[in-house]
């Protein structure tokens, strides 16, 4: 089975799905598994990308200063924040991102909001999203557009169109645990990535042997 690399996920739900299809899939971000797993690396994912893995998703990276919904605060910060911090923060953003959808390594998926002009600019090689998707199409019942850059691999399929329509992530209180929990990937959006993808990847990695 291919080699596969999730990098931001600290929850372990995309690693989970394709390791219960059998493949080697491991997660990495920056804070420790959550789950307590010894299949993911702690660290910065740029360090481990050039690895030798057949696919690299990157499933929740941070997106606060990339993303449409926040351009505002890049000409009226926040209060405590400055101008400077803002446009700092952005090219951190972009960097991450940058070197996440140029990674050496065959099949990619980066997840990520809809971008605002100023992030699209200066993104290396940057393209327009591949497509978007909702939960609601993957057997949750809630609204939270996301964006999917794909190279080698195909647009997800939904599995599973359910009613209700809440937008519960949107409306989650101010707290210090709200970005983490934000950032807590849906079940069924992982199941369709490694049913669907799987297989693609698997090709990709026997035709490369």
């Amino acid at each position: 089975m291919a080699k596969i690399i999730v990098a931001c996920e600290r929850f372990g739900t995309v690693r989970n799905a394709f390791l219960a299809r059998g493949h080697d899939a491991w997660s990495c971000d920056i804070a420790p598994a959550a789950d307590g797993s010894n299949r993911h690396i702690q660290g910065d994912a740029r360090d481990v990308v050039g690895d030798g893995w057949d696919a690299l998703i990157v499933a929740h990276p941070p997106c606060t200063r990339l993303c449409n919904s926040g351009v505002r605060w890049l000409s009226k910060p926040p209060k405590g924040k400055t101008l400077e911090q803002m446009w700092q923060e952005l090219e951190e953003g972009a960097s991450l991102f940058s070197d996440m959808w140029n990674a050496p390594i065959p099949c990619v998926a980066v997840e990520n909001p809809v971008m605002h002009k100023h992030a699209k600019r200066i993104i290396r090689n940057y393209e327009e999203f591949s497509q978007s998707i909702q939960p609601w199409q993957f057997g949750h019942g809630e609204v939270k557009r996301t964006c999917l850059w794909l190279r080698n691999l195909p647009k997800l399929e939904p599995t599973n169109i359910v009613e209700g329509r809440v937008a519960r992530v949107h409306r989650m209180p101010p707290g210090p645990n709200r970005g983490i929990e934000r950032s807590r990937f849906f079940t069924g959006v992982a199941d369709a990535m490694a049913d669907q993808w799987g297989p693609v990847i698997d090709e990709t990695a026997r035709r490369a042997a």
